[in-house]
């Protein structure tokens, strides 16, 4: 099994854990200000982007859908708001995400359509073709081994089964590039650390993203692991991506 540039970067340079641990380590200590900084480092844009990649689904119209790295339960929520569908299961393997998501699950009246639980994306612990969808927002590059996290999604996927992906990625136009690599670099990690305490987890993101095998790279991974009618589409200029494939 391939494994990718991404897949070696993480949170804590000093620490011995696994990547998951420290991922999920990392998580459970920005938890509390997570929702809060999507919204303010994106200017709100995250909203639309996940609006446009739950659309992908709207043709299908799946019934019970799996949100793999579900942290605080955004992408859950508005599909079911988009979609309608019978059931929504979230899985992350961050305690204090799910934490925050289950109260706003219950918050919403949503608690009978939506369930989050502690799980594995590389490890889902629900039988073959169990799902007619599955979904990962902001979640892929934080796999420890991408091809392993993206067979046992297209295990538990149903025949006919489609998976959606969105992930940050890199502009390309010069300017865009330029402005977005300073941006990434040095005001988001800063802003990260004054608002979360935490400078780790903000230089994380960017260096992950540097390494995230992006575009026709991942569409050709997706290929590679037997999904079908693979594609991608850019969003605001290359900012962010959202990647299709089908079971």
């Amino acid at each position: 099994m391939s494994t990718y540039g991404h897949d070696t970067i993480v949170p804590f340079k000093e620490s011995v854990e696994s990547k998951k641990k420290q991922v999920e380590n990392m998580f459970d200590k920005i938890a509390f200000r997570y929702d809060f900084l999507n919204r303010f480092l994106s200017a709100g844009i995250d909203v639309s982007w996940r609006r446009k990649a739950i659309k992908e689904l709207k043709d299908l119209q799946p019934q019970n859908i799996l949100d793999v790295a579900t942290g605080t339960g955004d992408f859950a929520i508005t599909s079911y708001k988009i979609l309608n569908p019978a059931n929504i299961t979230g899985i992350d393997i961050s305690d204090g995400m799910l934490e925050l998501g289950r109260k706003k699950v219950k918050k919403l009246g949503l608690s009978n359509k939506i369930q989050l639980l502690n799980g594995d994306s590389e490890a889902i612990l629900f039988g073959d073709k169990s799902f007619d969808a599955v979904t990962v927002a902001f979640g892929v590059r934080n796999f420890e081994n991408l091809e392993k996290g993206l067979n046992e999604i297209y295990r538990v996927l149903k025949p006919g089964g489609k998976l959606v992906i969105l992930e940050f990625s890199k502009p390309t136009a010069p300017v865009i590039k330029s402005l977005y690599k300073l941006y990434m670099k040095f005001i988001t990690p800063k802003i990260g650390k004054l608002i979360s305490k935490n400078n780790e987890a903000y230089k994380y993101l960017n260096d992950s993203v540097q390494q995230f095998p992006e575009k026709e790279t991942f569409t050709n991974i997706l290929k590679k692991l037997k999904y079908r009618n693979s594609f991608y589409k850019t969003l605001s200029l290359g900012i962010c991506t959202i990647y299709c494939g089908e079971k």
